[in-house]
Order: structure tokens, then C-alpha cells, then sequence
């Protein structure tokens, strides 16, 4: 079993800035993708950032150069940092993570953490 478990999240005014962290857990043998989606009210899902194992990052149209999405490897978490917000950045973000296990693949997602931007 793998675990995801978003941090970070919270109530901040535009313009400001929050680092959101995911930490993945459990029976691990290798990541191969991390990556962070929202999803405001309404709205589908849409991908913020991710980060492959081989350092190949992607970003969201939205977000590019406002964004940077990074990795601790040792400690098989990845981290979102969100600078010059917008009321338009609200939603729920969710951390998703891709990899070996003990016994196969994995897929799994986090309970997402609420991000709120005040205009």
C-alpha cells in the first residue's frame, strides 16, 4: 500500500505566496511521476505541474512562471511553490504519485488540501 499526504494548503491574499508539500509512504520501490492537480468548484481537474524521475518538468499554461514544482528524492516527497497568486489559483489541490511497489505498479492519489486566494 502507498500513501499520499498533502500539507500546505490555506487562506492567503493575492499576490502572495504558499508552498504546498506531498509526501508518498508505504511498501516503495522507485517513483517514476509526481505531479500536482487542482480542481476549483465546478471546474474539471486540470494538471498544475509534474516531475518525472528523469527531471522533465511540465506546467499548466495557467501557472507558468509563477509556479516551480521540486523534489526531495530521499525523502520521497515533492513540493509546489505558488508565488504571485491569483483569486483564479483557488481550488483543491491533489498530489498524484506513480512508481513500483513491493508487488507492481501504483497509481495513487492524495485527499487534496484546500488552497484560497482573497482578492
Amino acid at each position: 500500500q502507498v500513501y499520499v499526504a498533502e500539507s500546505g494548503g490555506g487562506l492567503v491574499q493575492a499576490g502572495g505566496s504558499l508552498r504546498l508539500s506531498c509526501a508518498a509512504s508505504g511498501s516503495i520501490f522507485s517513483i517514476n511521476f509526481m505531479g500536482w492537480y487542482r480542481q476549483a468548484p465546478g471546474k474539471q481537474r486540470e494538471l498544475v505541474a509534474s516531475l518525472t524521475s528523469r527531471g522533465s518538468t511540465n506546467y499548466g499554461d495557467s501557472v507558468k512562471g509563477r509556479f516551480t514544482i521540486s523534489r526531495d528524492n530521499a525523502k520521497n516527497t515533492v513540493y509546489l511553490l505558488m508565488n504571485s497568486l491569483k483569486p483564479e489559483d483557488t481550488a483543491v489541490y491533489y498530489c498524484n504519485v506513480k512508481g513500483v511497489r513491493g508487488f507492481g505498479n501504483f497509481d495513487d492519489w492524495g485527499q487534496g488540501t484546500q488552497v484560497t486566494v482573497s482578492s
